[in-house]
C-alpha cells in the first residue's frame, strides 16, 4: 500500500493558541482566556480555580495570541505556498455564540469563518474544523458548572447547527472535541471543570466525560443530517504506553494506562461503554448517571474515523519502582533510558509513532488521520533574517519516515497528516511563546510583543518539499 495521491497533507492550529482579537467583533470570553502564563497557569488548566476575574498584572496568551484574526489571509497565502492539503483548525465557541446561552449567533463571528474558509477553498485547502478544542464559553463556566451539567450538551449542539449549516458548502470534516482524553488530565484547560476542596474529581470528571460523549454522538447524527457528505472523527492524546520493564507490575500498568487513553476512542468508536471501564467505575466507586436513550445514542451514532494527537511515547512504572520521573505534554512519566528529550524534556520517539498507529488501527479498524504532531524548540533568526530549525526537520522527517512505514509495511489506513504547527503559536501547556511549532516564525515574545511579522523558517522550504513529492522528499 503506498500513500494515495489524495494524502491530506498539511498543519494544525487552534484558536485560544493563534487567533487572538478576544473581544473583538463581539466574541465573549472563553475558559481559556483566564488562563495567565507563568507560575500560575499550570495549576488553573488543572482546574484549581476560585476566581475568574482577569488580573492586569498578568498576561494571558489567549487576548493576542498571534493574532491570526487580522493575519489571516496573509498565514493561508503562506499555507498554500508550502502545498497544504488540509488545514485543521478550531472554531472559537464565544465568536459565534459569545456567553453559550443565546438564542441567536454573532454574525460577526459568522462571517469571519466564512472568510477563512472562502480563501481555503481558493486555495484548494480542505479545511479540517475541530468544534471544540479547549473552548468553553466563561459564562457556561460560572453559571452552570461547563461540562458539569448536562444541560451544556443543548449549547454544544446549538453551536454544532449553526456550524453545520452556515458551513455545509466548505467544510467536510469534523472533529467535535480536542484530545477529550485530556478532560482527566488537565479539566479547565480541556473542558472548564473546576473543584472545590470536597468534591470528588474523578466523579465530576466522568460524568462531564459522559456528557461529552453524548454530545459527541448526537454531534455526529446532526451533522449526517444536516449535510451527508459529512465526516466524524474522534480525536485522543495518543502515545503508546511502555512498561518500563518486563516486570509483570510495570507492564500492568502501562496497560491500565492504555486503557485510560483509549476508553474515549472506545466509547465514539465501538458505541458503547467496555468493560474495564464498567468494572473500574465499579471499584472506585464511580457513579456516572445516565439517561435511558443514552446507551443507544452512543451505540448508533459511531464516528467515522480516528485521529489523534502524537507528540511522544510514555514509559510506564509500578509505584513501587524507583524509576526516575518526567513529564511529556501534562503526562507523568518514567524517563524512557534509550530516548533523547525536548528542550522541555519530552521524549522523541519516531518508531513509537509507527507503533501507535498499529494499535490504534488493530484496535478499531477505522480509517485514521493525525491532526498533531510536532517538536516545541527555541527558534532564532539569524543576521540574514533566516531560522535554521533544522531539529525540527530532524524530528518531522524521523516522524513522517515512521509514519509512511506504518501505511506501506504495516498496511495502516491513514488518509492525513497535519502538522503541529502551521504556524508558530503560544504554548497550551506552558503559555510560552518562545516554545515554537511551527514552519512559520512569528515575532513576538512570551508577553506579547513585538512585531508579528510572519517569516519562513528552513523547514517552511522543507515541508513545501515533502508535500511536492508526497513524501518522497524525506
Amino acid at each position: 500500500m503506498a500513500i494515495s495521491k489524495e494524502f491530506l497533507w498539511g498543519g494544525a492550529t487552534s484558536a485560544n493558541q493563534y487567533e487572538g482579537g478576544y473581544q473583538e467583533d463581539g466574541r465573549g470570553l472563553s475558559s481559556m482566556d483566564i488562563v495567565p502564563a507563568g507560575s500560575k497557569r499550570s495549576d488553573i488548566i488543572r482546574g484549581k480555580i476560585s476566581d475568574f476575574s482577569i488580573d492586569p498584572n498578568l498576561y494571558y496568551p489567549t487576548h493576542k495570541a498571534v493574532d491570526f484574526y487580522h493575519h489571516y489571509k496573509e498565514d493561508l497565502a503562506l499555507f498554500a505556498e508550502m502545498g497544504f492539503k488540509a488545514y485543521r483548525l478550531s472554531i472559537s465557541w464565544t465568536r459565534i455564540f459569545p456567553n453559550g446561552d443565546e438564542e441567536t449567533p454573532n454574525q460577526a463571528g459568522l462571517d469571519f469563518y466564512e472568510a477563512v474558509f472562502k480563501e481555503c477553498q481558493r486555495y484548494g485547502i480542505q479545511p479540517i474544523v475541530t468544534i471544540s478544542h479547549f473552548d468553553a464559553p466563561l459564562h457556561l463556566v460560572q453559571t452552570i458548572g461547563s461540562w458539569k451539567s448536562r444541560q451544556m450538551i443543548d449549547y454544544y449542539l446549538k453551536l454544532c447547527k449553526v456550524l453545520f449549516t452556515y458551513y455545509k458548502d466548505y467544510v467536510d470534516y469534523w472533529l467535535p472535541f480536542n484530545e477529550i482524553n485530556m478532560i482527566l488530565h488537565a479539566p479547565f484547560m480541556a473542558a472548564g471543570l473546576t473543584f472545590n476542596g470536597d468534591e470528588d474529581e474523578e466523579q465530576i470528571k466522568y460524568q462531564a466525560a459522559h456528557h461529552e460523549l453524548v454530545a459527541s454522538a448526537l454531534a455526529t447524527k446532526m451533522a449526517k443530517e444536516i449535510n451527508p457528505k459529512n465526516k466524524i472523527g474522534c480525536m485522543f492524546a495518543a502515545g503508546s504506553a511502555y512498561p518500563f520493564s518486563c516486570n509483570p507490575k510495570d507492564v500492568w500498568d502501562a496497560m491500565k494506562v492504555d486503557q485510560e487513553n483509549y476508553f474515549f476512542v472506545d466509547v465514539q468508536s465501538r458505541g458503547k461503554y467496555p468493560n474495564y471501564a464498567l468494572k473500574e467505575f465499579q471499584c472506585k466507586g464511580i457513579e456516572v448517571v445516565m439517561q435511558e436513550d443514552d446507551a443507544s445514542i452512543l451505540a448508533e451514532y459511531p464516528v467515522d474515523f480516528i485521529s489523534f494527537s502524537y507528540y511522544n511515547s510514555r514509559c510506564i512504572a509500578s509505584k513501587d519502582s524507583d524509576a526516575e520521573l518526567t513529564d511529556g505534554n501534562l503526562f507523568a512519566t518514567a524517563k524512557n533510558p534509550y530516548l533523547e528529550t525536548s528542550e522541555w524534556g519530552w521524549p522523541i520517539d519516531p518508531l513509537g509513532l509507527r507503533i501507535t498507529l498499529n494499535q490504534v488501527y488493530d484496535r478499531y479498524q477505522k480509517p485514521m488521520l493525525i491532526v498533531e504532531n510536532g517538536l516545541g524548540a527555541v527558534d532564532t533568526v539569524n543576521e540574514d533574517g533566516q531560522i535554521k530549525d533544522h531539529y525540527r526537520i530532524n524530528y518531522l522527517s524521523e516522524h513522517i519516515k515512521a509514519m509512511v512505514a506504518a501505511i506501506e509495511e504495516d498496511g495502516v489506513d491513514l488518509f492525513g497528516y497535519t502538522a503541529w504547527a502551521a504556524c508558530d503559536i503560544v504554548s497550551a501547556s506552558s503559555g510560552e511563546m518562545k516554545k515554537r511549532y511551527g514552519f512559520v516564525y512569528v515575532d513576538a515574545d512570551d508577553q506579547g510583543q513585538g512585531s508579528f511579522k510572519r517569516l519562513k523558517k528552513d523547514s517552511f522550504y522543507w515541508y513545501q518539499k515533502v508535500i511536492e513529492s508526497n513524501r518522497d522528499f524525506i
